[in-house]
């Protein structure tokens, strides 16, 4: 969801909850942006498709793929009342809003519009566990030898950090003995 423009004056910078550690996602949350817009968000709901950005994007493949893997079955009946309500509240926006008016009393329906729709890969484990730190692997052959994928990256705060850079400095240091 984005604030409408005539609203954006609501919020002066990031609005974050405290997390619920009951439950391995972070809340909705108000992000102003550098083109002055507010996004509102987001919600945590399985994409259909690995690059679905549309609410109606589905690909067989990709969705047999994801409901098949034992570690997202785990999650999702761990999870099931918390995932059946962010897909309500993905489909149903009047319940999103509901959920911001916590932080933003006068927030109404008529001061939001559908937003972009984003795309974030999640590690997970096959018991069913969000892994939550990054991961670190490379290739094969001459080319993939000389590669370090960082997976995982939580969010781009996580990939503007020195001391992530660090991190990652020492693992191609070590890796590729520099």
């Amino acid at each position: 969801l984005v604030l409408k423009p005539e609203k954006r004056y609501l919020v002066k910078g990031n609005i974050y909850p405290v997390p619920d550690p009951r439950f391995p996602f972070l809340g909705v949350h108000f992000t102003p942006r550098m083109d002055g817009s507010v996004w509102l968000g987001p919600n945590a709901v399985l994409a259909f498709k690995r690059e679905g950005y549309k609410m109606y994007d589905f690909n067989t493949q990709d969705f047999a793929d994801a409901v098949s893997f034992r570690g997202l079955q785990k999650l999702i009946l761990r999870n099931v009342t918390y995932g059946v309500g962010e897909m309500y509240r993905g489909v149903f926006i009047g319940a999103q809003v509901k959920i911001l008016q916590k932080y933003i009393p006068e927030l109404s329906l008529n001061d939001v519009l559908r937003g972009p729709a984003g795309v974030r890969a999640q590690a997970l484990d096959r018991n069913g566990n969000l892994v939550d730190d990054f991961v670190f692997d490379g290739g094969v052959g001459d080319v993939g030898s000389r590669v370090l994928h960082v997976r995982n990256a939580p969010s781009p705060a996580a990939t503007s950090s020195l001391a992530i850079a660090e991190m990652i400095a020492d693992e191609v240091e070590s890796r590729f003995a520099l």
